[in-house]
């Protein structure tokens, strides 16, 4: 089983990623954690091997301006012992199991073109295993494995379903400026379509629209359906403080996760998106 790996510990990796000789102390600061926090984290991700810290040299720099890669089919039956020989050598980077055409991949770097030639004619070609070769060189290297980042994970999409035109576009302006990826529909009925299509991370749902009671009665269609009915559901309206106040009935189970009084400020709209979002994260890791 795979090691489970928070978004700090990614956090961490991705710093040293960046420069892989920053101190504990500047990658607490800029993760806004505890020196210690990180120190413990980075020992775990180390000694459980999830991470390695090296030097990765540059090739030309110090010596080895030839670079290529060796494609190699061999018999299979033996392709454990080649495999082993081939990685004990000084020149080889790398050697890789494959499938397709070939049955492995030897990345490998010289000094110069007669030092390629005599490991091709002398190492490999003295390989009985080796039934086919062949060896490209490398001419440039756009990317090396090194520069890759462990990709930031993509953004929760959170729908909003409100028929006031003026509340949707500032909940949009208010969630985008916080890195969510936004959705919007004026009615409960455009709002389940987009469920569907989208599967938001979460819903912010208006009560009354076109009637009355218009988010309310879609809550109950979300939560009877399969594939939607685990969506946190955000309740917002300004029906408490309305003429229809009695209306909202408040002597059974309403199926939303929390319901907010308009008007909302900002950061306690947020403050509540985080919280749903994460007990649902919680909720689906376990």
């Amino acid at each position: 089983m795979p090691p489970r790996l928070d978004d700090l510990d990614l956090d961490i990796i991705r710093a040293l990623q960046r420069n892989g000789r920053r101190s504990n102390v500047e990658i607490a600061r800029d993760l806004n954690v505890a020196e210690s926090t990180v120190r413990k984290r980075l020992d775990r991700l180390l000694n459980e091997e999830i991470i390695n810290v090296v030097a990765v040299p540059v090739l030309d720099a110090i010596g080895f301006p030839i670079h290529t890669m060796i494609f190699l089919q061999v018999e299979l039956a033996r392709a454990d012992d080649t495999v082993n020989r081939l990685a004990s050598l000084p020149q080889v980077r790398s050697v890789t199991y494959t499938t397709g055409e070939y049955d492995m991949i030897v990345d490998a770097v010289f000094q110069d073109n007669d030092a390629l030639l005599r490991f091709l004619s002398s190492e490999v070609a003295g390989l009985a295993s080796v039934v086919k070769t062949t060896t490209v060189h490398v001419l440039q290297n756009v990317k090396e494995p090194h520069q890759w980042q462990i990709p930031q994970p993509e953004p929760p999409t959170i729908l909003v379903v409100d028929d006031d035109p003026d509340f949707l576009e500032t909940t949009r302006i208010v969630l985008e400026r916080d890195n969510y990826n936004v959705v919007t529909a004026p009615n409960a009925d455009k709002g389940l379509v987009a469920m569907r299509r989208r599967h938001p991370d979460l819903v912010i749902l208006d009560v009354m629209m076109n009637s009355l009671l218009e988010g309310l009665n879609a809550t109950w269609t979300i939560r009877a359906d399969q594939d939607l009915q685990n969506t946190p559901i955000l309740m917002v309206s300004s029906i408490a403080s309305s003429e229809y106040a009695e209306s909202f009935p408040t002597d059974e189970y309403v199926p939303v996760d929390n319901f907010l009084c308009k008007p909302i400020a900002p950061d306690k709209l947020l403050k509540e998106v985080q919280r749903l979002l994460k007990k649902r994260k919680q909720r689906r890791a376990k």
